[in-house]
C-alpha cells in the first residue's frame, strides 16, 4: 500500500527496558542495526500494526509491555534511489511512519527474535537512548532523531517515577536543525 506522494504506511517501536536503555537489532544477513518497524496492512490501524511487528520482530505480546506514548502524525524519509524498487506500482520513494514508545514489563528473557518463519533480526541489544540517532543508516536518521526528541520527555518522566533516574543527555539536547 503506496499513499498518493509515494509514500509506504510503517510503524516504527522503540523498546525501553527498566534501565532507560532502548532496544537495538541487527537486520539478518546484514551489518545495519536498527529499532523494530514494519509496514502496514490495507486493514491495519497502526496501533494494531505495531503491536504485530512487536510480536512478529521481538516476539513481545501486548501484555508484556505498556504502551507510553505516539508520535503525532507521520514521520517521513525517503529512500536513497538505490533501494527503491524500479518495478514497483505506485512507485514508493520512501516511508511514512507512526513511532510508539513501549516499556518492557517483562525480563530479557521473554524477547524471542525467531517467532517468526522470516526473522527480521538476528542479534539485539539494550542501548543508551540517544546511541540510535547517531548509529542507524543515515537516510533514517531524521526519522530517529525526531521519533527520540518526541519521546525524550515521557521516557525522561517514566524513569524519574519509576526508578528514580533519569536517562543520559546526548544528542536530544541539541536543537533540530
Amino acid at each position: 500500500m503506496i499513499d498518493f506522494d509515494g509514500y509506504r504506511p510503517n510503524v516504527g517501536i522503540v523498546l525501553l527496558n527498566a534501565q532507560g536503555q532502548v532496544f537495538w537489532a541487527r537486520r539478518v544477513r546484514r551489518d545495519g542495526w536498527q529499532f523494530p518497524q514494519g509496514g502496514m496492512h490495507t486493514d491495519e490501524t497502526p496501533d494494531e500494526a505495531m503491536y504485530r511487528e512487536l510480536y512478529e520482530e521481538t516476539g513481545l505480546r501486548a501484555e508484556q509491555v505498556e504502551l507510553l506514548g505516539c508520535t503525532h502524525g507521520w514521520l517521513r524519509y525517503r529512500l536513497p534511489h538505490r533501494y527503491r524498487r524500479r518495478d514497483e506500482r505506485p512507485p514508493c520513494v520512501g516511508q511514512k511512519q507512526v513511532w510508539f514508545l513501549l516499556r518492557l514489563l517483562d525480563d530479557d528473557s521473554a524477547l524471542k527474535l525467531d517467532v517468526h518463519e522470516t526473522p527480521e533480526f538476528d542479534l539485539w541489544r539494550w542501548v543508551d537512548f540517544w546511541y540510535p540517532a547517531e548509529h542507524v543508516v543515515a537516510f533514517k536518521r531524521g526519522v530517529y532523531e525526531r521519533a527520540l526528541r518526541h519521546f525524550a520527555p515521557l521516557v525522561e518522566t517514566a524513569c524519574r517515577v519509576t526508578l528514580g533516574l533519569s536517562p543520559p543527555r546526548g544528542p536530544a539536547a541539541r536543537t533540530p536543525g
